[in-house]
């Protein structure tokens, strides 16, 4: 194999900026295997990164290559790796860029394996999705039964582990989704869903004591007043969140870790059916570069998958 395939960027910039090339194969490095991947999902921070939206949170050498979690099959050992052997099927967050490529190098610490319940599609849409939200939503301290939870973003993949999470832990579940998946977020567990499309958040809601900000802009700003005295915002879409939280609130950066064993266990859910992982759309290799753009400018239900083999 002299070549494989990648979605890659040279410089930051909008839609073209993204495209698909051919690059040398990697090798595994020490406590790495190599991962003949199947399907990855996509992600929001892939057209920021696209735009340089975050280049100052992810610093970045260019060209890079897209994407940051995967499903596959393990295709070489690194020196040193053990976890896995050649065959196995794995999936996992990267811990960084590079997943859109046929094949990968990855920390094997990084990486789960496979239930054999799910097809690579739906593996490929678990890791990022899940660690984050469950993540995010203990990052101010355990849940508590009775708190109060505002969830923007709550019908993309991010947001409906976290509806699902948060109902679990007792929280009452305040989410905002546009106004054609409010019976889905509702069928996650969200108690009350305010329709962003029509209706202003802070005018619905008060009192919050933890909100988990998935959008990022100005729903951010917008967010503040509707804390309890004790609340806090925890964002994923705004890495500038310390400078722009008001004296006297308090506001926390959020950025996902890999934790392989927390993976397995989440994964084991959704394979028997206690957690739901709703793929929105699957899409093509080669559709990758337009299937950014699209998840920048369309609400969407869940996850957008590409299946390597289409």
């Amino acid at each position: 194999m002299k070549t494989v395939r990648a979605v890659m960027i040279e410089g930051y910039g909008g839609v073209d900026a993204a495209r698909v090339a051919t690059v040398p194969p990697p090798v595994a490095g020490p406590g790495q295997v190599l991962v003949h991947v199947q399907a990855a999902g996509l992600n929001g921070l892939d057209w920021k990164v696209r735009e340089g939206y975050v280049r100052d949170a992810y610093p970045l050498a260019l060209p890079a290559v897209l994407g940051i979690e995967l499903a596959g099959t393990v295709a070489a050992l690194g020196p040193g790796a053990s976890r896995f052997q050649v065959g196995d099927r794995v999936f996992g967050p990267l811990g960084g860029l590079g997943a859109y490529a046929d094949v990968v190098a990855v920390p094997e610490a990084h990486l789960s394996p496979t239930p054999a319940a799910l097809a690579d599609v739906a593996a490929a849409a678990i890791p990022v999705a899940a660690l984050a939200a469950w993540q995010s939503l203990t990052l101010a301290g355990p849940v508590r039964a009775g708190q109060r939870i505002l969830i923007h973003g709550a019908a993309g993949g991010l947001g409906g582990y976290a509806v699902q999470f948060a109902k679990r832990a007792g929280a009452t579940v305040i989410a905002t989704a546009a106004g054609r998946h409010a019976a889905y977020v509702r069928d996650l567990g969200a108690d009350h869903v305010i329709n962003y499309e029509t209706q202003r958040f802070e005018e619905q809601t008060t009192a919050v004591d933890l909100i988990l900000d998935y959008v990022g802009g100005e729903v951010l700003d917008r967010s503040w007043p509707v804390l309890s005295a004790t609340g806090v915002i925890v964002a994923t879409s705004s890495p500038d969140i310390l400078r722009r939280t008001p004296p006297g609130r308090r506001g926390l950066w959020f950025t996902m870790k890999p934790d392989a064993a927390l993976l397995e266990r989440l994964a084991h859910d959704v394979a028997q059916g206690r957690l739901q992982a709703r793929v929105a759309e699957v899409v093509p290799f080669t559709d990758l570069p337009a299937a950014i753009e699209r998840h920048r400018t369309a609400p969407h239900r869940g996850k957008v998958v590409a299946d390597f083999s289409l």
